[in-house]
């Protein structure tokens, strides 16, 4: 997978440009649904648990919050949960993508 391109609410992935947040699940991408986590702002989602190693890009600030029983879940599960702003959890996620899932926060 190639990140080609970030700014606050767009990202360039495979040659697509992107302007909504991601969810990366065993190298396929698919549309974050913001609906289901609104009332938590961010903390349920449909979570893409089969992996390794879990990056959660918090937005361009940061300000994406991981509520503590998602970090609870992520251990018991022993799913290494790794939590940057997006600019960052891209750089992680080029570095090597096997088995590895990701949400990515496109602003904020």
């Amino acid at each position: 997978m190639r990140f080609t391109g970030y700014s606050f609410g767009s990202i360039r992935v495979d040659g697509v440009t992107y302007d909504h947040d991601l969810i990366i699940d065993r190298g396929k991408i698919r549309k974050r649904k913001k609906a289901a986590s609104r009332k938590f702002r961010g903390a349920y989602e449909d979570i893409p648990w089969r992996c390794r190693r879990l990056v959660i890009g918090s937005g361009a600030d940061g300000a994406l919050p991981v509520m503590k029983q998602v970090r609870k879940e992520a251990r018991r599960r022993e799913v290494d949960l790794v939590v940057l702003p997006t600019a960052e959890a891209i750089g992680v996620l080029t570095g090597t993508t096997k088995h590895t899932n990701a949400i990515l926060h496109l602003t904020c």
